[in-house]
C-alpha cells in the first residue's frame, strides 16, 4: 500500500472554512443574501408571515384543546395566507435561492464523500469499479497469499 500524506483534523477543519467562505461568495449565496433582505424590508410579506405565525398558533391551541373543526377552519385560513404570500416574486425567487444553495451544499457533500470512499477504495488495493476495498481475506494465487 502506498504512503500517502496525513493531515491533522486542524488542517481538515482550516481547509473547510476555506471551502465554506468560497461557498459564501457564490452568485447562488449572494442572491439569497440578497432575496431575504428584500423580503425583510417588504410590509406586505412581513404582515403575511406575522399573519401564518397567528395561525400556526390558533392551530396548535385547538388541537390541544380537542377542537378540530376549529383547527381545521384555521388551517385552512393558513393555507389560504401561505398560497398569497407564495405568489409574490420575490417570495418564489427566496425559495428558490433556497432550493439552489442547498443544491450546492449536496453537491459539494456528495463530491467529498465519493472522494474519500474512493480513496479508501484505492488506498487499500480495492477495486473502484466494483467499490470493493482491498482490506478483505486474501485469495488464492493473490500476490500476498502464503
Amino acid at each position: 500500500m502506498e504512503e500517502t500524506a496525513r493531515f491533522t483534523d486542524k488542517e481538515i477543519l482550516e481547509k473547510a472554512r476555506e471551502l465554506a467562505t468560497m461557498i459564501a461568495r457564490t452568485k447562488e449565496v449572494d442572491f439569497y443574501k440578497r432575496a431575504e433582505q428584500q423580503i425583510k424590508h417588504n410590509e406586505r410579506v412581513q404582515e403575511l408571515i406575522s399573519q401564518l405565525k397567528q395561525k400556526q398558533k390558533q392551530i396548535v391551541m385547538f388541537e390541544s384543546m380537542n377542537k378540530p373543526e376549529l383547527a381545521k377552519k384555521v388551517e385552512e385560513e393558513f393555507n389560504q395566507l401561505q398560497d398569497e404570500l407564495d405568489q409574490i416574486p420575490i417570495v418564489a425567487e427566496f425559495k428558490q435561492s433556497q432550493v439552489d444553495v442547498n443544491d450546492l451544499l449536496q453537491m459539494v457533500t456528495h463530491v467529498i464523500t465519493n472522494t474519500v470512499t474512493e480513496r479508501i477504495i484505492l488506498d487499500t488495493g480495492g477495486n473502484p469499479l466494483t467499490g470493493e476495498t482491498g482490506g478483505g481475506p486474501q485469495k488464492h494465487g493473490g500476490c500476498c497469499s502464503m
